[in-house]
């Protein structure tokens, strides 16, 4: 198997490139049991993978490059850290332009909550759970601040994102444009 990983990273760190100190990094909840559940990582992506409290955001600007492997594994950990690292800026224009399967996002959504933490819930007008990536449909005319544009009701609203620490808002792209956009005016 590492035989395998080895060969798929070109014996480099998948995240970042670095040849310093390779590992395999089982991306959890996966037990490791094939190289699929693994990515190659060196000691420093590894570090800050196993600790939180030692993250430099700096250092995962690399996920510019590997976010775009076709590796599921290598997807879900920048997926992972890019939402973790959200609160810096640039991270979210990232995950704006990334697209994962829909087997590899509800990966990446596994126990991305740590303990202590907890989870807010985006919910459209009927209590259905929102996630990132969905398509909602706007159920009421809504005048955008700002603008004259008007999100006319039925105007579908594909690969949203939720809004970080606000439950009842989304964002997404309506006739070009990006909105902010109350939950309680949406259905999935």
């Amino acid at each position: 198997m590492s035989n395998e990983l080895n060969e798929r990273s070109g014996n480099q760190c998948e995240l970042c490139g670095s040849s310093d100190s390779l590992t395999s990094y089982t991306v959890p909840p996966k037990s490791g049991a094939s190289a699929d559940d693994m990515v190659m990582v060196c000691s420093t992506c590894s570090e800050q993978l196993t600790d939180t409290n030692k993250i430099d955001p700096n250092h995962w600007r690399c996920l510019n490059d590997s976010m775009w492997s076709e590796v599921p594994a290598v997807k879900v950990v920048a997926w992972r850290m890019l939402n973790h690292l959200k609160g810096e800026g640039w991270p979210s224009d990232l995950l704006d332009m990334m697209y994962l399967e829909h087997d590899t996002l509800a990966w990446a959504k596994e126990g991305v909550v740590e303990e202590g933490e907890t989870k807010e819930i985006h919910k459209d007008s009927n209590g259905v759970e929102l996630v990132a990536g969905d398509t909602v449909t706007i159920i009421k005319d809504l005048n955008v601040k700002g603008s004259s544009l008007v999100a006319k009701r039925g105007t579908a609203v594909r690969n949203i994102s939720l809004v970080h620490d606000h439950p009842d808002q989304i964002e997404g792209k309506v006739e070009g444009q990006k909105i902010v956009i109350l939950t309680q005016y949406v259905k999935k």
